[in-house]
């Protein structure tokens, strides 16, 4: 069974946060840093990964609390909420559509 494009999607975040993982590994293990500090290298590598590979569902988030906060106000009648609504759909970013992050 083929992949479907947003399985491979997942498949090349991992790699990526696999790879500056193991960057970090390799770039720790000839250190002269405490234990500690090579651990907190490797943790850090990991956070900055993740925040790079999920930064447009964040930003994808954010829009969408940002929407959906002008709609729950009450200030605006159906029409135009589903009309906001719809627009907010149509601009997420491919990446954010009908996936699975792990």
């Amino acid at each position: 069974m083929p992949k479907q494009p947003q399985q491979d999607a997942n498949a090349d975040r991992y790699i990526a946060i696999a790879r500056a993982c193991l960057k970090a590994i390799n770039e720790t293990a000839s250190d002269n840093g405490t234990q500690e500090e090579k651990i907190q290298a490797v943790y850090q590598a990991i956070d900055d990964a993740f925040k790079q590979e999920f930064a447009d569902y964040r930003q994808s988030t954010e829009v969408m609390i940002s929407v959906l906060e002008k709609i729950a106000s009450g200030q605006m009648d159906a029409t135009t909420a589903q009309s906001l609504a719809q627009k907010t759909l149509e601009q997420q970013p491919k990446s954010t559509r009908h996936s699975i992050i792990h």
